[in-house]
């Protein structure tokens, strides 16, 4: 399997017999991290986020209910699913380990199979989950994010820009006349227009950061974190020239220009006086000049540094 699709899972035990075993066991189909001590577990755990973490209970410095307490009040590792692992087979020992919300408990000695099993099962409940997250945050017409993903990522953003007084910008982009070429050709042709469309404006973002999403109909947005008016400004222009060369035209209506986009364009540093929606609607309300002032054109928000 690819070392980057594997699943991760920390160890954390002090006892080294245990480290072995579970290393050799796990290692072949998940990327396996260790830990041997409460403090160092929290600190992997807060910086690499696994997938499941198996906890012995019972370690000199911290038990394993202090550190899944500890994880359990951070944002970063709240989620994180944990498997006990205790010398006590008792039941009242049982009962204890599953009331602090760990989702499994195994018991030494560490029988192999029964290990690779209750691990099999919980990180098929994580990849599933992850799926369905990952299905709700994107756009089933064009395949890239939707609404929902986006609102999560500019919220993000914005908070890293203030944090690093760094400038974002975001760009609101319609395809013009598509109301026409869609009563002309039909939805179906239609849809092949707005994924060619999702396509080119993906394909337009060069950066790791840079994010593109459905905003809705016809409407797509762009966000680029660290970017100046006059690197959104490019990037925008850019995305236009793109689509334009797509050259789909609309041969049923003679007088329709062919498809192609406008967009508008602001950019900020914010400081914690800054409003995000203020933010977005000066986005928005460049898109609407672009689309007054002619279409399949890139208009900048009044509000963009250079117009200060």
């Amino acid at each position: 399997m690819n070392e980057l699709l594997k699943n991760t899972i920390l160890i954390v035990d002090d006892e080294k017999s245990n480290f072995a075993l579970l290393t050799h066991v796990l290692g072949e189909k998940y990327t396996v991290y260790t830990a041997k001590d409460g403090a160092s577990a929290i600190e992997k755990a807060t910086e690499l986020t696994p997938d499941l973490i198996l906890l012995n209970i019972f370690m000199p410095d911290m038990s394993g209910y202090d550190v899944l307490g500890a994880l359990k009040k951070q944002d970063a590792t709240r989620e994180i699913p944990i498997i006990f692992i205790t010398n006590n087979s008792s039941a009242e020992e049982e009962e204890e380990a599953l009331s602090y919300n760990a989702v499994d408990y195994i018991c030494k000695p560490l029988r192999p199979n029964i290990v690779k099993l209750r691990v099999r099962s919980q990180i098929r409940i994580v990849n599933q989950i992850r799926t369905i997250e990952r299905l709700s945050m994107t756009d089933q017409l064009t395949e890239i994010p939707n609404r929902r993903s986006f609102d999560s990522r500019i919220s993000m953003e914005w908070r890293r820009a203030i944090r690093e007084k760094t400038s974002i910008s975001l760009l609101m982009l319609d395809v013009d006349r598509f109301k026409a070429y869609n009563d002309a050709y039909g939805h179906q042709q239609g849809d092949m227009v707005l994924k060619a469309v999702a396509q080119s404006i993906e394909s337009d973002l060069k950066r790791p950061g840079d994010f593109a999403a459905r905003w809705g109909g016809e409407e797509f947005v762009a966000l680029l974190a660290n970017t100046d008016l006059n690197g959104a400004l490019e990037v925008a222009e850019r995305i236009r020239a793109n689509i334009e060369k797509l050259n789909i035209t609309n041969e049923k209506c003679s007088n329709t220009p062919p498809i192609t986009i406008s967009i508008g364009v602001e950019c900020q540093t914010p400081d914690h006086n800054a409003s995000l929606s203020k933010f977005i609607s000066a986005a928005d309300h460049a898109l609407y000049q672009a689309k007054a002032a002619g279409r399949n054109r890139v208009c900048k928000a009044a509000s963009s540094p250079e117009n200060r």
